[in-house]
């Protein structure tokens, strides 16, 4: 087994799956299915007839949802619950024949990347839809579908680039997040004054 390409692809499947989950999953089958790549045993389904008809469909459905502000956001939400474990898998799938240590040790990696990834993204865009403007949304949905495509070009090209680029995002994530979370505490607490303005003081009762 050649390590680096398949950490490459671990990690760059989980980078990705936390920007677009299904693009990277109809994508990365479809690319196995037309012979351009060579998909490891465990990701083989991804080249299926149903997985690729699902899985495009819903790349249709997450372009479109992304485009909308604050929609996205609910989007983003739910998918919490669906990006983390699916990209956590896709770790997994890449050894699923090595040994249990090693299978174990690419979901936790793959789940941390998926993690990282998707929070950043999901409270980015949270903070974007503050602005009432819709070009920036636009933008940033644009630049997550290039960066989601250009994570997976390097995931098979150029594996050592790919690994280089996702440890310096890990460790710009590390600095990203907190700002972001202390920025979703400050709006939450402005909503929190407006909300106790309207509503007034409370009557005592007789």
């Amino acid at each position: 087994m050649n390590l680096l390409p398949n950490l490459a692809l671990a990690g760059g499947l989980a980078w990705a799956s936390g920007i677009r989950l299904y693009a990277t999953l109809f994508l990365a089958g479809m690319l196995g299915r037309l012979g351009y790549v060579s998909l490891p045993p465990g990701l083989e389904v991804l080249s299926h007839n149903g997985v690729l008809i699902v899985s495009g469909v819903l790349t249709l459905g997450e372009f479109l949802a992304d485009k909308i502000p604050v929609f996205d956001s609910v989007w983003d939400g739910i998918h919490t619950f669906i990006r983390i474990p699916a990209g956590t898998l896709l770790a997994w799938g890449v050894f699923k024949n090595s040994p249990a240590d090693v299978q174990f040790a690419a979901a936790l990696l793959g789940g941390a990347i998926v993690t990282g990834t998707h929070l950043a993204k999901s409270g980015g865009r949270a903070l974007i839809n503050t602005s009432p403007e819709p070009v920036s949304n636009w933008s940033a949905s644009a630049g997550e579908d290039l960066s989601m495509l250009g994570i997976l070009y390097l995931t098979w090209q150029h594996p050592l680039a790919l690994l280089i680029a996702l440890a310096l995002f890990l460790l710009l994530l590390c600095w990203w997040l907190p700002k972001i979370v202390r920025g979703l505490r400050m709006i939450f607490g402005q909503l929190g004054k407006v909300r106790a303005k309207w509503s007034g003081p409370v009557k005592p009762g007789p």
